[in-house]
């Protein structure tokens, strides 16, 4: 029995939400201008790794008044645990309101990392769990401020949602190390898919056992990154560039999985596991072929974009979780799959999106030999751009099969079999006014544009 959905993709309607920007801006504008170290690190990160301060922000301190009180709550801010306020419409970082004076956290991948990059114009103080722990922090107090204000933070979490109790500071870590190498290891290319994806699954479930489910997924997520990256110059090229600042990825604003119709809902199922909750879906129209879902890990502040080809028939079922049958023809995603192999597995990643000053970052990764395509989106709240594709070899067993089947023709055959195919992105996006969403046209104009019969 298929389970209707009503409305299917009106469930989520993401709008840009410019008065909670303005505010936003113009605090981090404040606290930088009151800060010479913010303002370096704010200069640096625009003029060496084509990234906005706003976009690493997990948190800014401001003073606490009833003017701010009602500025915020007009601006869509809504009070949750202590004294921090979120905004559920649209992507910005949470506001803390106290007495203490302006400050910010940054989101990166290591404390460690990031102090070393900088302690020739900073000293961290880092504090949270023992190295290689879940939580670490390193905290700044300006030479040049009496009270240590306006300051900032750098926060690594590891899925830690909030800074941990006196028992997370004795965590036995010696599992960490085991459990990394674990994910970075694991075996992609098997026999069949289903199995692939059950042993993804027994490797998250002795993690999340040893540490606990969102420390796991977090490690899980980093390796992937890590995978994409082995097989993707732009990808290196980026990454080396942020991380001469200690930053790591902590920009990614989402993943995304192509998928196979017949293992769309395996990759569904155990991102499940890991503590993923599905978000809006898309399709874009009849000619397009492919629909994805959005899922999201709030709690670790991943999103997965997963895309799968699909009939206009099924956008009403449940797609995510029922088996999908195979189908007689394959669209951009399904035929990137067949010649790769599913993006879970070996594939790795079709491509990481992250955050940055869109014109910045071109301009900046041109220089360094990275080009990037011409833009799918081009709007004032959301822009993006893939770089050019990587190029991968493709096995002749994957090709043949796929003559057999009448999925491709000769020439295709023989143009892969010389050129290979097209592989992985990385690609640059910039959200302004806080625009959580996506453009679902732009999207199918991207993937048309990737169809590996097509270069």
């Amino acid at each position: 029995m298929t389970n209707k959905v009503s409305n299917p993709l009106n469930g989520f309607n993401w709008q840009p939400q410019p008065l909670a920007a303005a505010l936003v801006s113009e605090s981090v504008q404040n606290i930088s201008a009151a800060s010479s170290e913010i303002s370096l690190l704010a200069q640096r990160m625009r003029d060496e790794t084509g990234t906005r301060l706003i976009d690493w922000l997990e948190t800014i301190a401001i003073e606490e008044s009833p003017a701010m009180l009602e500025k915020i709550s007009a601006a869509g801010f809504v009070k949750g645990e202590g004294n921090f306020w979120r905004n559920p419409r649209g992507l910005f970082p949470k506001l803390l309101l106290h007495s203490e004076g302006a400050a910010v956290e940054i989101k990166v991948d290591s404390v460690e990392d990031f102090s070393k990059a900088w302690r020739r114009h900073f000293k961290i103080l880092i504090h949270g769990d023992p190295a290689g722990g879940q939580f670490r922090a390193g905290t700044l107090v300006p030479e040049n401020s009496e009270y240590g204000y306006p300051s900032f933070a750098v926060i690594q979490r590891h899925g830690s949602p909030s800074e941990p109790s006196d028992g997370n500071t004795n965590r036995d870590i010696t599992a960490v190390p085991k459990h990394r190498a674990a994910f970075a290891k694991r075996q992609r290319s098997t026999e069949a898919a289903a199995q692939g994806f059950g042993l993804a699954q027994s490797l998250f479930k002795a993690a999340a056992a040893d540490l606990d489910p969102l420390w796991a997924s977090s490690l899980f997520f980093a390796a992937e990154r890590d995978y994409w990256m082995s097989r993707n110059h732009a990808a290196r090229v980026q990454y080396e560039r942020q991380q001469k600042l200690g930053l790591g990825w902590g920009n990614h604003d989402h993943h995304t999985y192509r998928s196979s119709r017949e293992c769309f809902h395996l990759l569904v199922g155990v991102l499940e596991q890991m503590g993923f909750e599905c978000r809006e879906r898309f399709y874009a129209g009849r000619e397009a072929g492919w629909g994805a879902q959005v899922l999201e890990h709030s709690a670790c502040g991943i999103i997965v974009f997963a895309d799968v080809d699909l009939s206009p028939e099924e956008i009403a079922d449940d797609f995510a979780h029922q088996p999908l049958a195979p189908s007689k023809e394959l669209g951009t995603v399904g035929l990137w799959c067949a010649l790769h192999g599913e993006s879970f597995l070996e594939a790795g990643m079709h491509h990481l999106e992250c955050q940055f000053d869109f014109d910045a970052a071109r301009v900046q990764l041109a220089a360094a030999g990275v080009e990037t395509m011409a833009p799918f989106t081009d709007f004032s709240h959301l822009k993006q751009a893939f770089t050019q594709g990587k190029t991968w070899p493709v096995a002749t067993n994957r090709i043949n099969e796929l003559l057999a089947k009448g999925h491709i023709d000769v020439a295709q055959a023989e143009q892969f079999r010389g050129s290979g195919a097209l592989g992985s992105h990385l690609e640059i996006l910039e959200r302004n006014d806080g625009y959580k969403g996506f453009n679902q046209t732009g999207i199918s104009d991207i993937i048309a544009r990737t169809d590996p019969r097509k270069w």
